[in-house]
């Protein structure tokens, strides 16, 4: 079954490349992907969910919890990777496929508090590096079919929820690294895979699975994951370039992160992917987002009480926003398909925020302003006015806010969530001084100032 699947992919792709290069002389590329971006450059705010048969074990495993100092590899909080960092035996891991039966899942619930959070796309894990799919996949039998769980189409019911609340929706999915496929590639502490050996693994599940995931599901979005070098020797220019153009063929509105290949992306991607938890300092050529946990795991750890705070996460946001970057917020549900209580807290402490201050959020562009210690800037154009949005990160002193623009071209000013009108006078230092009410007179999170341009 699997070789006779395989050989039909490798025909339909070879017969495409044609209506594809037809496709390409037809179309302006330049704006074609321009436009595919546009919601994605608009959405700054997106959810993203790891979940899988790891979220089973919940960090721990005979009595070893990540992170374990006491083994090689065991140095690590991230859940998702305690198969190979507490050296769980494969057929032990794979026997937790028994054990996945998420019987409290909603998929319902999970968007909805997604939109109410003020996010605008959700993203998961379809296959991790585990190798286990979330869906019922032609070409491998380690999926949710061999679960107590067989008969639900969860992707499916993600994809329905998300169209019902306006939500784009995407997968992530591991191309390179697979734990249960004999030839997919491994942790660098393991035996490396050569070329050939993992061209098996390419043609019979990475390839066909992506395939499977655009024509089930038709994702507004593909999550790749490399970092680093590491990859290097397998995901290759030519395999990068072939999984590219398979995604491509197949359709015309999916994005593709610069993770596909992290150490050389190539030009055909649609938006750079940053390292886990990182920012940038600048302005990126290309769109870009960070993804980020809300503690110091990506999927569920029953012993992971470091929570950020809602606060934390959006200064994180709106920092990512005024240099024009998206923040992919992650969440690792449990096993039986809650959402943890202090992850929907924050979410919803993160929603009534946007809620009041999501307009200088959602759409916007980096401001030509430079951004100060605790101040960051975003901008937009609305009905023929140009707005400036000052987002106070932190208290400032004496309350003054202190802007390098003259007092004249400032038509007014005002709190964004109670729309409070702000004086402001020049500056004794050059420049303009806005006077900012007493905090709590205000969202104390970040405040945002509303500054209409002449």
């Amino acid at each position: 079954m699997r070789n006779s699947y395989s050989f039909l992919f490798i025909l339909l792709f070879t017969v495409g490349q044609q209506q594809v290069m037809a496709h390409r002389l037809a179309v302006d590329p330049i704006q074609e992907q321009a436009d595919k971006l546009t919601w994605f450059k608009e959405a700054k705010f997106g959810m993203f969910i790891h979940w899988g048969l790891y979220s089973v074990l919940g960090g721990t495993y005979q009595g070893r919890t990540m992170p374990d100092t006491t083994l090689p590899n065991g140095k690590s909080w991230y859940a998702e990777w305690i198969q190979q960092r507490l050296e769980v035996p494969d057929d032990i891991y794979q026997a937790l496929k028994e054990q996945f039966n998420p019987v409290d899942f909603d998929a319902d619930r999970w968007i909805k508090e997604a939109k109410n959070a003020g996010m605008k796309y959700f993203v998961i894990t379809a296959k991790h590096h585990d190798g286990f799919a979330l869906w019922d996949s032609k070409v491998s039998t380690y999926d949710i079919a061999a679960t107590p769980f067989k008969g639900r189409d969860i992707l499916g019911e993600l994809v329905e929820a998300c169209k019902k609340y306006g939500l784009k929706y995407g997968f992530y999915y591991s191309h390179w690294q697979d734990w249960e496929h004999p030839q997919g590639a491994l942790p660098y502490w393991k035996p490396k895979r050569s070329s050939e050996e993992f061209e098996k693994y390419w043609r019979e599940k990475s390839l066909p699975q992506v395939q499977e995931l655009i024509e089930n599901y038709d994702p507004d979005l593909l999550w790749f994951d490399t970092w680093d070098d590491e990859a290097a020797d397998l995901i290759t220019s030519q395999r990068r370039d072939e999984l590219i153009g398979l995604i491509r063929k197949l359709s015309d509105k999916c994005l593709i992160n610069g993770r596909i290949a992290m150490h050389d992306p190539g030009n055909d991607i649609d938006f750079l992917e940053m390292m886990d938890n990182t920012y940038p300092e600048g302005l990126l050529e290309k769109p870009w987002q960070t993804p980020a946990t809300m503690n110091h795991t990506w999927a569920w750890h029953d012993n992971d009480f470091h929570w950020k705070s809602s606060g934390q996460m959006l200064r994180y946001l709106v920092s990512n926003a005024s240099k024009g970057g998206n923040y992919l917020l992650n969440i690792g549900p449990k096993a039986d398909g809650t959402l943890p209580t202090p992850a929907v807290q924050r979410l919803r402490e993160m929603g009534a925020w946007m809620f009041s201050n999501g307009e200088a959020v959602y759409n916007s562009l980096p401001s030509e302003l430079e951004p100060q210690e605790k101040v960051v800037f975003t901008q937009k154009e609305q009905e023929g006015q140009t707005y400036l949005y000052a987002h106070v990160l932190d208290e400032l002193p004496g309350n003054l806010l202190v802007l390098p623009l003259p007092a004249d071209q400032i038509a007014d000013c005002r709190i964004l969530d109670t729309g409070e009108e702000l004086k402001h006078v020049p500056s004794e230092k050059g420049g303009v001084a806005i006077t900012l009410p007493e905090r709590g007179a205000y969202d104390v999170a970040v405040a945002v100032v509303k500054i209409r341009l002449e």
